[in-house]
């Protein structure tokens, strides 16, 4: 059963003791909040989160809503609304391992194992010193790091059983969802631009560019590939990539430019564009019209966002009804 919220313990102090953070004092902490740290924040199923807990959770993202925030007062907002969260994940966390272990749920130790030995090697270089340093300053053992580890493979276990498939999103749903939100499949007129860039080395001129522009569309119409010759010929850092631009809009290149690209046909070439000093050769790889793009097009975007919503929906009723059987007892 869960019981209601009490205020045995003032949510005002542990704001006390974030503000003194976020001061950033050099005095020596008061005794009163020493003690406070050791306070109850919350019981879950027989097991005691205490506000000292709380804190070592919250301390990684202090300096940042220090950062954030514009004064101490929205400082403490923010921390009280972020203790909050913080405290009910802790909380699901606890019924959610217990949920697991009356499941009868078997994590290998080995996996545990591995776990553990990953976390060393990518946050320590591999350096058991470093990590076993870290711990102290935390003020936690090996062991208790490694339960830790087991407590979060629980959890992401048990998230993962609790997703549905694909299948279970039917058609009519699909089309109602594409109905409701045609405006998220809008297509702005687009091209899959390549070029050839020449540009003209120290003082030579536009005559040898010229020759060159007229040897480039020589070879094209005799079959040549536009990504070999911009790789053999462009002088731009695009070069490497075959003159490869990418999708492109109208507003994305000088309208010189794109007056003459979006006009060209799928697979069709332009004549040289001769602009500031510098030619240019366009290739239209592929286009886009602007549009409502089809239901056909977008089946499987349409069910990657229901699938998504789906599983979130699942995951928080039965994490509710996890909470609603567990004894919970808040005291902030």
């Amino acid at each position: 059963m869960k019981l209601p919220r009490t205020l045995t313990f003032s949510f005002f102090f542990l704001l006390v003791v974030f503000s003194s953070l976020f001061a950033q004092s050099n005095r020596p902490q008061d005794p009163a909040l020493v003690r406070l740290g050791n306070g109850i924040a919350a019981i879950a199923e027989g097991e005691i989160i205490t506000l000292q807990q709380l804190r070592t959770e919250l301390n990684p993202i202090i300096p940042r809503l220090r950062v954030e925030s514009k004064n101490q007062e929205e400082f403490s907002q923010r921390i009280d609304e972020i203790s909050k969260e913080v405290l009910q994940n802790m909380i699901d966390r606890i019924i959610i391992v217990k949920a697991a272990e009356e499941k009868g749920l078997l994590i290998p130790p080995s996996y545990i194992d591995q776990e553990y030995d990953e976390v060393i090697a990518r946050d320590f270089g591999g350096d058991r010193a470093r990590f076993l340093a870290y711990l102290k300053e935390r003020g936690i053992t090996a062991r208790d790091y490694r339960e830790d580890i087991y407590k979060r493979v629980v959890v992401n276990v048990m998230r993962q059983q609790t997703r549905k498939s694909q299948s279970e999103i039917s058609p009519e749903r699909i089309e109602d969802f594409y109905i409701k939100n045609k405006l998220r499949f809008y297509q702005s007129e687009s091209l899959h631009l390549r070029q050839i860039i020449l540009t003209p080395m120290a003082d030579e001129g536009l005559v040898p560019l010229r020759q060159t522009a007229k040897q480039v569309i020589n070879e094209l119409r005799a079959g040549a590939n536009f990504g070999d010759l911009a790789r053999k010929y462009s002088q731009d850092e695009m070069s490497r990539r075959g003159g490869d631009w990418g999708w492109i809009e109208r507003q994305d290149i000088r309208k010189e430019l794109s007056e003459v690209a979006f006009s060209l046909q799928d697979g069709e070439y332009s004549e040289p564009i001769e602009l500031s000093g510098t030619i240019f050769i366009l290739y239209a790889e592929d286009k886009r019209e602007e549009m409502i793009q089809p239901i056909s097009q977008v089946r499987d975007i349409i069910e990657n966002v229901l699938v998504g919503e789906l599983a979130r929906d699942t995951q928080e009723k039965w994490l509710q009804d996890l909470r609603n059987k567990a004894y919970i007892r808040y005291y902030m």
